[in-house]
């Protein structure tokens, strides 16, 4: 039977992101994708104009339903919009321990706009602590969780264990714009693991998205963490080679492509 996965998230009526996108990469990975909507945005793969958030009662309701009737194999949180959906999503997780969960922090787009308001940033780990399987931050990301600069791979590692000790959830801190080679630093509460990948050429839209859409995916499949995001780098190494042009200088993801399931070549290094 097809695993049932569910991506909370904002929409993006473009798909380069957000809960389209995830279903997108559920889907590529052989499961049945579910969404749950966070806030509806106004944007296209250059910038984010407007953001519409939803009510915290709108996004439990929302996944109430869906689960009344679907069994759900994973999670995976994007985009929140407010303090309010956080404490949301925080119930939603705590009662849904048995499967993955993960989440990616999404503070703002790569164009500026303010995605969750900045009144949570600092409440972030503090609600969603303990919650989640895995937290897929980037160095910006990163450098508001831990409040200091992030700008080298043992600064990502240092980073990566607070964030794990402060929010009780394994770390896999995404270095792709870091200056030199390009590097994720997976923390998992015990070990570091350093996955080194190339540099891609191309500004694609929503890899944040598209990386814990897959993380996850694999975690449902029985994965260990490190499995997990080892395959899911590869994956969206892949992906972004397939990458087709969306606006001026811009890429995005094209979902209409499926994953060939063969073995990964992104398994990582301690």
């Amino acid at each position: 039977m097809t695993k049932n996965l569910v991506s909370i998230a904002g929409y993006d009526p473009s798909a380069g992101a957000g809960v389209l996108l995830d279903i997108g990469v559920f889907e590529r990975l052989g499961f049945r994708g579910f969404g749950i909507l966070t806030a509806v945005t106004a944007q296209n793969p250059e910038r984010v104009d407007r953001v519409f958030p939803l009510a915290a009662h709108a996004v439990v309701g929302q996944f109430g339903r869906l689960s009344e009737t679907a069994v759900i194999a994973g999670i995976k949180v994007g985009m929140l919009a407010t303090a309010e959906n956080m404490a949301a999503v925080r119930r939603i997780l705590g009662q849904n321990r048995h499967v993955p969960r993960v989440v990616d922090p999404v503070f703002r787009s790569s164009s500026g706009a303010v995605l969750l308001e900045k009144k949570a940033w600092p409440l972030f780990l503090d609600i969603l602590g303990g919650k989640a399987d895995l937290i897929t931050p980037n160095l910006e990301e990163a450098e508001i969780l831990v409040d200091g600069p992030v700008r080298s791979v043992p600064a990502m590692r240092k980073a990566a264990a607070e964030i794990t000790r402060t929010g009780h959830i394994p770390c896999l801190l995404k270095g792709g714009h870091l200056k030199g080679k390009a590097v994720d630093v997976l923390y998992d509460g015990r070990e570091f693991t350093d996955f080194e990948h190339g540099r891609s050429v191309k500004d694609v839209h929503g890899t944040g998205c598209f990386l814990s859409s897959a993380i996850l995916g694999h975690l449902a499949e029985g994965r260990t963490l490190k499995e997990a995001c080892g395959l899911g780098i590869a994956l969206v190494g892949k992906a972004i080679r397939e990458a087709v042009p969306a606006a001026a200088g811009r890429w995005t993801f094209d979902l209409s492509r499926r994953s060939n399931r063969g073995p990964s070549k992104g398994l990582g290094r301690r």
